[in-house]
């Protein structure tokens, strides 16, 4: 797992990232930096040792336009690629990744940002902060070793299990793999340890680890090791412990649904993120994502990224009746008019306001001119995370906050989770109403009953469907759908079709004509795609690492 090159070439960047941000004292010549001077025993303060912590927070997922410069969507249903050259996140929705062409890989990323923990762990006892400070620093670092536990887990199934130990290039790198369940109970006994030691909210920094934190990641790993892929027998029993989780977060009576969609992707800190990767104030969504015609002297759209038709059909309109519906009010002569609002938060579409002008993704406009390498394929761009500019006229520096855990999905684990635990009306009536809350949050109107659309009295097949599909509109580009699909083993399924999207005809001035389209296909090959490969450069590194099945 650790060969010397590896070890080497690892500390060496994560060194280099942590001394250049060091400031305690700029006497220091930084390569003179070493663990003596991080650890300090006469460092009350403690200052290099918790710029070591916060280091070890840059391994967290990043989200946003990381696999190529694509979402991780742009891998499933909801989304391709714009561009037309090759991308490294073809490499996942075409089934073309293998151990020696791998994307998204995780495994040496994770495991330097375990040792950094061990490391942490290991040294912070001689430094003589204050015993809470301490505490909480303990805590926070154990908590983001099982973060990047989790991360390795739900890419390749079981994985070697290292503890405390601070592994050296002169350790024996032949450590064998434990299995999924044994991860699992790991990252749970972390969690559950940890939870009570960490800072409660609010807390002053954000981004930081709090016990909420905790029990979210403790929440999604149970939820995930009672699916279908790693619950083979569907024991009720893992279903009522991930219900149990989900509600643990609820308890708390801290985290909100923000009434805004759009507010917890733009600010800093908000009750309904429970943690966030934070990063500087920037306008860099604003310019992979728009559509690429909004382009001046001041700024440059470059539209990375096409959400599909699937996607788009999956809205519901404002009254949160399916597209489809009798009565629904759905015009396919004016088919984004009356959507449920997440839809015009999530897609920039025909007509919608940006910039100062309407969007034209009609054939010809501004925003498929049909000359550009790069520009939609579905007519559609990602608008999803970005404020509200339909009336400025430049994109400023605003905060990106790609939420790690947010307080919807919580609501929507228990959702699941309770429905799954038993066919009995009890839990449907729970399931009800965290649906119901998070459509009132999104605008839908409340319609006869207050269920916001829902059918009433729904089977639990019916529920599971309503919430799945409640769950992909909800948590679109949040690096969910990628991972759902897959724990619910209907990838085969979901990810084996031509994607589509809509070819729009301006025929006079204001007036479109719609027609759907084939766009690409997506490819899942079954049984070996529900994991990754383990890439061979680490199969070599660690002997006793064995390859997942089918690769």
């Amino acid at each position: 797992m650790l060969n010397k090159r590896t070890y080497t070439s690892l500390i060496a960047v994560l060194a280099f990232a942590f001394l250049q941000a060091c400031t305690k004292n700029e006497d220091i010549p930084l390569e003179q930096r070493t663990e003596d001077v991080i650890y300090d025993k006469t460092d009350i303060n403690g200052v290099y040792a918790e710029q070591a912590l916060t280091n070890i927070y840059t391994f967290l997922p990043k989200g946003f336009n990381r696999v190529g410069n694509a979402f991780l969507d742009a891998a499933t249903d909801d989304a391709v690629a714009s561009d037309l050259v090759s991308n490294n996140i073809n490499l996942l929705s075409k089934g073309t990744q293998s151990s020696t062409q791998t994307a998204d890989e995780a495994y040496a990323t994770n495991y330097g940002g375990i040792y950094r923990a061990n490391l942490f762990l290991s040294k912070i006892d001689i430094v003589p902060v204050l015993t809470t400070t301490k505490q909480y620093w303990k805590a926070e670092a154990r908590f983001l070793r099982a973060m990047f536990y989790f991360e390795l887990a739900k890419r390749y199934g079981g994985v070697p299990l290292i503890g405390d130990k601070v592994l050296t290039p002169d350790d024996n790198a032949a450590l064998p793999r434990n299995t999924y369940d044994q991860v699992v109970q790991y990252i749970v006994t972390e969690c559950d340890a940890v939870s009570p030691l960490l800072q409660k909210e609010p807390v002053t920094q954000s981004g930081r680890a709090t016990q909420g934190a905790a029990l979210a990641l403790k929440s999604r790993v149970l939820l995930y090791a009672a699916s279908p892929l790693n619950n083979p027998g569907n024991d009720p029993a893992k279903w009522t412990a991930a219900a149990a989780a989900a509600k643990a977060v609820i308890d708390l009576n801290y985290y909100a649904l923000n009434s805004s969609f759009v507010a917890a992707f733009v600010n800093r800190a908000d009750k309904e993120v429970i943690l966030g990767f934070q990063q500087a104030k920037n306008s860099n969504l604003e310019r992979a994502n728009a559509p690429i015609g909004y382009t001046t002297d001041l700024y440059a759209s470059t539209g990375t990224t096409s959400p599909t038709q699937e996607l788009v059909d999956a809205f519901p309109m404002n009254n949160g009746q399916a597209i489809n519906a009798a009565g629904s009010g759905y015009n396919a002569a004016t088919p984004y008019a009356n959507r449920d609002p997440r839809f015009n938060a999530t897609i920039f579409y025909n007509g919608a306001q940006w910039l100062g002008r309407a969007v034209q993704t009609y054939e010809g406009g501004s925003d498929k001119p049909n000359t550009a390498v790069t520009q939609t394929k579905t007519g559609y761009y990602l608008r999803k995370f970005l404020p509200d500019l339909s009336t400025a006229s430049n994109y400023g520096l605003v905060d990106h906050n790609f939420s790690i855990f947010r307080y919807a999905e919580m609501l929507l684990n228990y959702a699941e989770a309770i429905n799954e635990s038993g066919d009995v009306l009890a839990n449907r009536t729970i399931a009800y109403t965290q649906l119901t809350n998070i459509r009132k949050r999104a605008g839908i109107t409340a319609g006869a009953g207050s269920l916001y659309g829902l059918k009433a009295n729904m089977t639990q097949a019916e529920m599971r469907d309503a919430i799945r599909l409640e769950r992909r509109i909800e948590m679109a580009f949040e690096e969910q759908r990628f991972w759902d699909v897959r724990r619910w083993k209907t990838a085969a399924t979901d990810f084996n079709k031509i994607l589509h999207g809509m070819k729009i005809t301006m025929t006079a001035p204001g007036i479109f004509t719609y027609q759907v389209v084939s766009v690409e296909p997506i490819v899942f090959i079954a049984p070996r795609m529900y994991l990754y490969p383990f890439a061979f450069p680490e199969l070599q590194a660690n002997p006793a690492l064995t390859q997942n099945p089918g690769w």
